[in-house]
């Protein structure tokens, strides 16, 4: 078993310090569900690799339940530029035909999936890769792109409508780590595979495992109230506050956005937006008063309450 997170600039008696300071969000989350969607710059470096998987170890060992929820969208690009098979987007979503949906598939359950797998089993046998065609974990239907007010077909594309979420609760009570694929089978024809989007699944599945939080892995600091100014950061915010601010976002933060907005509506207490970028982040947003990024919070809870 490999070392986890090191700590050179402290001394002995401050690594103490921070443990003993974290001590009652450890109290208060022992035992919570906690979803997060890995995605980002956090699934393409190196070290952020490393990081991310040391925390989830870290949460898991500390008494949380951590889930796992991952998509790959610069893998499946750089994959079908490989086999060059064109890849186009419309309306924000990926164009996905069957040959494409094909390599979706291999990328996620194959590739990514089993490279995190393998990250957090290097700290002990935790990590369990599974896919939302498993034990029917998800259920999606298809749908389409908006483009200038019309419909358009972006073939094997769909949205999660259903969770049976039995596969991932057998994993958390075994002890293990559930790392799970977003890819669904159709509703309509389960012969078929839908390439879902990993926000919103991710919310999904919190909702349906009845998590504490979801926490959701991007590029940026958090939510901005008036992006790129930099000071209009937003600490946290409620539901109705979020939904006002859809139709100003930029176009890669509505669906992040979204799935906070849809979790806290649907039972789950706090939803983040979190920097992956900084190395152990999600402990940072965790174990510290402070925290990081964007809390989401139902309107009828206090937001520094």
């Amino acid at each position: 078993m490999s070392d986890l997170i090191d700590t050179p600039d402290l001394n002995p008696q401050q690594k103490v310090s921070v443990l003993i300071d974290a001590m009652p969000w450890i109290e208060q989350f022992k035992g919570a569900i906690v979803v997060i969607k890995y995605g980002g710059n956090a699934m393409v470096d190196d070290v952020l690799k490393r990081a991310f998987a040391q925390d989830i170890v870290h949460l898991r060992l500390l008494g949380l339940k951590p889930v796992v929820v991952h998509g790959g969208g610069p893998q499946i690009t750089d994959m079908l530029s490989r086999l060059g098979i064109e890849s186009e987007f419309k309306g924000g979503l990926r164009v996905t035909t069957p040959e494409a949906m094909d390599v979706v598939r291999m990328v996620l359950t194959g590739q990514v999936s089993r490279e995190l797998v393998g990250l957090i089993n290097d700290h002990g046998p935790l990590g369990v890769g599974l896919s939302g065609e498993d034990a029917g974990l998800l259920q999606a239907k298809r749908r389409h792109a908006l483009i200038d007010g019309k419909l358009v077909d972006v073939g094997q594309v769909g949205d999660v409508v259903k969770v049976n979420p039995a596969a991932i609760q057998d994993i958390i009570s075994a002890g293990r780590i559930p790392v799970v694929s977003t890819v669904a089978p159709d509703m309509d024809d389960p012969t078929t595979v839908l390439n879902v989007n990993a926000d919103t699944a991710a919310a999904s599945i919190a909702m349906a495992l009845r998590a504490r939080k979801l926490i959701v892995l991007t590029d940026v600091e958090g939510l901005y109230a008036n992006w790129p100014d930099r000071s209009s950061l937003v600490r946290r915010i409620h539901a109705t506050d979020v939904e006002k601010l859809l139709p100003s976002l930029m176009s890669g933060m509505v669906p992040k956005m979204e799935a906070c907005l849809r979790a806290v509506r649907g039972g789950v207490s706090q939803a983040h937006i979190i920097d992956g970028r900084e190395p152990h982040s999600i402990l940072t947003e965790i174990f510290t008063s402070s925290g990081v990024g964007t809390m989401v919070r139902p309107d009828d809870v206090e937001l520094w309450g």
